[in-house]
């Protein structure tokens, strides 16, 4: 069996009296992308700090491309944290150059990547543009390019999306996808659930420092049970208690979620509807949304720092 690139063992990390992260284990495979998932304030910038070896956890292991010494590892990894940090006098070639230096590439080889990589990227002709004068979603460009320049086997991204609007959002998702494309190993953590939908092979959802689920979307949904959409301009009330019937929630509109017991008959369902006289205008199956799973599994309620986007 492959050795992870990431992995954590009973990881926790105390402050004073609180527990930041709470017996933290999971494992990231070569050539993933894997989500960090939980809402502001679950732990999830502790951990990844953790990794870097920024704060130590108070007990358990953290082990980075076979080291338990993350430090001895820096080279090979990079990081991207939730306080961006360019210099803003600084060209974008030049910003990207110098922190791949940093990480010991040669000058003339770091000058040449960086020259590649916008051209790559789609900014060669802003190379030599202060930071200042780039848009917030270039700039932000230039920050991922400078944390990929030492080419890291390992990427670990916190709050990647923050700030940026849905235009720049996609182009973040594309560039990803393509360092995936690549080779590289991306951990990236979010609060926002559809961008880890649409990219993580796998993903960790977290809450109040404790793991809630790590695997799948499709392992997920199927914890969570076969899902069947009712539209209906009528409450569907009177489908309460009816055998197969786990629960039934509005999604907004006239649609409601009828979750179901396992070997539940949707057809029997849909025939109970017409016997309480509940108007069906529409019926069929529903992929659960990670973000409806993540309150379900962490068992929260939707909160201002956790948002749908819009579609």
């Amino acid at each position: 069996m492959t050795e992870p690139v990431l992995s954590l063992e009973h990881a926790t990390r105390r402050y004073g009296g609180f527990t930041a992260v709470d017996d933290l284990s999971f494992a990231v495979r070569p050539g993933e992308i894997y989500g960090f998932l939980g809402q502001n304030g679950a732990g999830k910038t502790t951990t990844l700090r953790m990794i870097m070896d920024i704060v130590p956890p108070t007990s358990g292991t953290v082990r980075v491309l076979g080291s338990t010494s993350p430090r001895n590892v820096r080279r090979r990894v990079g990081y991207l944290p939730e306080e961006r940090g360019l210099y803003r006098k600084m060209k974008a070639a030049d910003s990207i150059a110098y922190f791949a230096r940093l990480k010991g590439v040669p000058r003339a080889e770091a000058r040449s990547r960086a020259d590649a990589l916008l051209e790559r990227f789609g900014l060669g002709e802003f190379r030599k543009t202060k930071i200042e004068a780039l848009s917030k979603g270039m700039a932000q460009k230039v920050q991922l390019l400078s944390v990929i320049a030492h080419e890291p086997e390992l990427l670990i991204l916190d709050e990647p999306f923050s700030g940026l609007d849905p235009v720049n959002q996609q182009l973040l998702e594309d560039m990803i996808g393509e360092l995936r494309a690549g080779g590289r190993t991306i951990v990236f953590s979010t609060h926002v659930m559809e961008h880890a939908e649409r990219l993580c092979d796998r993903f960790l959802m977290i809450a109040h420092g404790k793991k809630v689920f790590e695997g799948t979307l499709a392992e997920a949904r199927a914890l969570d049970g076969e899902r069947l959409v009712l539209v209906t301009p009528d409450d569907p009330a009177p489908l309460r208690g009816v055998p197969g019937i786990a629960s039934i929630a509005p999604l907004g509109g006239e649609r409601f979620a009828l979750l179901l017991n396992e070997g539940a008959d949707s057809q029997a369902i849909l025939a109970a509807c017409l016997q309480h006289g509940v108007t069906v205008n529409g019926f069929g199956a529903d992929a659960t949304s990670l973000h409806e799973l993540f309150f379900r599994f962490a068992g929260a309620s939707p909160a201002p720092d956790v948002q749908r986007e819009a579609a």
